[in-house]
C-alpha cells in the first residue's frame, strides 16, 4: 500500500486530490495538511511514502518543506504541484530534494503514474520539461566535478540519458541492455557522484558542466573514439 500526505493550503484542491486517490486500491492517503509547518509534522507523524506539496502556502512554502523532510532522512519523495508559469519554483523545489512535479490540472492517470514513479525512483520529468527548467535556471559553475571522474564509460553513458529525462526503460532500449542492469547503473553512478536521488543527479549534472546547458546529445548509441558502441561488461548483483 503506498502512503499518500497532501499537502495544498485549498480545502477544494486537497478534497479533489483525495478524492481521486481513494479510489485506487494500492494508494491510502493518509493526511492532509494546509501549510507547509503542518505538513513537516505530519509527516514525521504519518510516514508517507509520497508528499503531493504546494508551492506556495502560508506559515512555511512548499521549498521549505521539501527541504526540512529531504534533510530529515526520511523516505517520503515531495512531488511538487504547481502551473506551467511557476518554474522557477519548481526549480527550487528540485534543488531541495523534490523527486519531481506534477501540474495540478494533470490528468488522473498521469497522477496515479507520478505517485508509483515516485516510489520506484524512476524518472518524473519529461525530456524537455527536463531540458527546459534546468537549462534555463542552472548556472554552470566554475568548478571541476571530481565525482563525476570516478564515473566508467557506461555510467557515463547512462548518466547523459538520466540527465536528457529518459526513465529506465527508455534508456535500456537506447543502450540496448537490460532495465534492471540499467538500474543497477543508475545505484552505482549515483553512490559515485554522491546523490540521493536521479533527480539530484541531473541538477548536479548541469551544474557541474557534466551536461552543458542548450547542448543538443546525440541520440544515437553512445560511441567510443573508435566509434564503436561502447560495450562495458554489465553490472552483476555480485560484483
Amino acid at each position: 500500500m503506498i502512503r499518500v500526505l497532501i499537502a495544498d493550503d485549498q480545502v477544494l484542491v486537497r478534497t479533489g486530490f483525495r478524492l481521486i486517490l481513494d479510489l485506487e486500491p494500492d494508494i491510502e492517503v493518509v493526511g492532509e495538511a494546509s501549510d507547509g509547518d503542518e505538513c513537516v509534522r505530519l509527516c514525521a507523524r504519518t510516514d508517507p511514502d509520497v508528499v503531493l506539496m504546494d508551492v506556495r502556502m502560508p506559515r512555511m512554502d512548499g521549498i521549505q518543506a521539501t527541504q526540512r523532510i529531504t534533510e530529515s532522512g526520511r523516505r517520503a519523495k515531495v512531488l511538487v504541484l504547481t502551473t506551467f508559469d511557476l518554474d522557477e519554483y519548481v526549480f527550487d523545489s528540485l534543488r531541495a530534494g523534490a523527486a519531481g512535479f506534477l501540474l495540478k490540472d494533470a490528468p488522473r492517470e498521469q497522477l496515479i503514474s507520478a505517485i508509483h514513479q515516485a516510489v520506484e525512483g524512476d524518472a518524473l520529468l519529461a525530456p524537455s520539461v527536463t531540458r527546459r527548467l534546468i537549462e534555463r535556471f542552472v548556472k554552470v559553475l566554475p568548478t571541476e566535478a571530481s565525482s563525476f571522474a570516478a564515473l566508467s564509460g557506461r555510467e557515463h553513458d547512462v548518466l547523459e540519458l538520466v540527465a536528457r529525462g529518459m526513465s529506465n526503460a527508455e534508456i535500456a532500449r537506447q543502450l540496448f541492455l537490460g532495465e534492471a542492469t540499467v538500474k543497477t547503473y543508475v545505484a552505482r553512478l549515483l553512490a559515485k557522484i554522491g546523490a540521493r536521488d536521479r533527480i539530484q543527479a541531473i541538477v548536479m549534472a548541469y551544474e557541474q558542466g557534466f551536461v552543458q546547458p542548450g547542448h543538443q546529445n546525440d541520440t544515437r548509441t553512445p560511441c567510443t573514439g573508435s566509434g564503436v558502441p561502447r560495450r562495458d561488461p554489465q553490472p552483476t548483483a555480485d560484483s
